[in-house]
């Protein structure tokens, strides 16, 4: 069972697309002023459909399938007067460059695009809240630590399948009487979901009491499980030895690795071409600034622990080694400011993913001296150099800032671990897409 709905962003994909077929024909409808035949609509729609397919990955880039688009349907708006501007770019400049299609739809082109926007915000705004929405199920919650609090805040915020009536602190439990605070809960109010750590110490004398309930229909989810799909990371006091021995292996998967390897060069290699545009004026300002060297060389972290040397254009009067970058560090250049802000910084690291060092996607590498000083102030941290690091990850599209300290850095790994235990292609496109939103809208640094 999961808590968010996976039907959600399947309905809100095969409604947009039907939205986009639809306010084809409105929009052909209104531009000749009377019921567009079979033959105009086909001859419209078969020049559309590259279109229409771009348009979906510009709403999938924008996030608009996100949890966030699927809940929160005020976010919906602007998120779509954006995409439907990019959109309405691409749709002009793919008429302008193909004039082998039958078709120059210029005013059909224009009434399409208000009309689209129209229809999109009735179908996001009213339709699909009303075919999305459901009564949340009735749980219990038993667990412990601050994982347990901040996941009982987050499912009540009325954005879930399921919300908790009652929850169990398993750190006191002593305090309560299993047929008291749950048996009786759950048949007077109708609980018809345990959510619960299954893993817990003290849990372990509960569970045989619990296993009768699944004769009343009573559905029981690991809180572990719950909280990783909630957050996106898994929660850092729940972790222990065994949960590594169970989720996460070093072993190769090898289909996923060349994958993901083919896309590595397919997509570094043209792009490290195109950005040698770029170099002798991002020379030139260096050398202008400060006179200094063009380029660092910094000894990192790879894959197994092994030390790796990524280029970069230099961005700091002196070494960062150990020393986490703070707002208005006396170290960073007035251009180097620029170059970490816009990430041109790390363009040369293109070189570093052709050659192997680096994936496009995967856990940031830590230097050196800085991730032996991690490694031991942040257990089981190591477990995030099983695999190759990369220039984005899951961690830098959910986190708005780098991490500047040890607590903000226990998050980050958190978000690691469970990049290393769900890793897959599509995970990979999935970041690789939101990094690119990420950069266009200059929100991440």
């Amino acid at each position: 069972m999961s808590i968010v709905s996976k039907k959600a962003p399947v309905l809100l994909f095969a409604g947009d697309f039907a939205v986009f077929v639809i306010s084809l024909w409105i929009a052909l409808f209104v531009r000749y002023a009377h019921i567009p035949s079979s033959e105009l609509f086909l001859q419209h729609f078969v020049a559309f459909v590259p279109l229409f397919i771009a348009w979906i990955l510009v709403f999938f880039v924008a996030g608009l399938y996100e949890k966030h688009a699927v809940l929160l349907k005020n976010t919906v708006p602007a998120g779509i007067f954006n995409a439907q501007l990019v959109n309405a770019g691409i749709a002009v400049v793919f008429f302008y460059f193909a004039p082998f299609l039958p078709i120059a739809p210029k005013t059909t082109l224009f009434i399409y695009v208000i009309i689209s926007s129209i229809c999109l915000l009735i179908w996001r705004t009213g339709i699909f809240p009303a075919l999305a929405k459901q009564a949340p199920e009735k749980a219990i919650l038993i667990g412990s630590g601050t994982e347990m609090e901040e996941l009982k805040r987050e499912v009540n915020s009325g954005r879930y399948n399921i919300r908790f009536v009652s929850s169990i602190d398993l750190g006191h439990a002593e305090k309560f009487d299993f047929q008291e605070d749950v048996v009786s809960k759950i048949y007077s109010e109708g609980i018809s979901v345990v959510v619960i750590d299954l893993e817990h110490q003290k849990a372990d004398p509960i569970v045989p009491q619990l296993y009768n309930l699944i004769f009343s229909k009573v559905r029981f989810i690991d809180m572990r499980r719950v909280y990783e799909e909630v957050f996106g990371r898994v929660g850092l006091s729940l972790l222990d030895h065994g949960w590594f021995l169970e989720n996460i292996s070093a072993s190769p998967k090898y289909a996923y690795d060349a994958a993901k390897r083919i896309m590595d060069i397919v997509i570094a290699l043209p792009l490290a071409i195109i950005s040698f545009i770029v170099y002798p004026c991002v020379a030139l300002a260096i050398k202008l600034d400060d006179g200094g060297p063009i380029f660092i060389i910094q000894e990192r972290i790879g894959k197994d622990s092994k030390v790796i040397k990524i280029p970069k254009f230099r961005s700091m009067k002196s070494s960062d080694k150990g020393i986490w970058p703070t707002e208005g560090d006396h170290r960073i250049t007035r251009v180097g400011k620029f170059l970490r802000n816009s990430r041109i910084d790390e363009l040369p690291q293109l070189l570093s993913v052709i050659k192997g060092d680096l994936s496009l996607v995967g856990p940031r590498p830590d230097i050196y001296d800085m991730g032996m000083k991690l490694s031991k102030e942040i257990p089981y941290y190591t477990v995030r150099y099983i695999i190759a690091p990369g220039l984005s990850g899951w961690a830098q599209i959910n986190q708005e800032l780098p991490p500047h300290s040890l607590e903000e850095t226990k998050v980050r790994s958190a978000y690691d671990f469970y990049y290393v235990k769900h890793r897959s292609f599509f995970l990979d496109i999935k970041i690789a897409l939101r990094t690119i939103q990420i950069l266009l809208s200059r929100k991440g640094k």
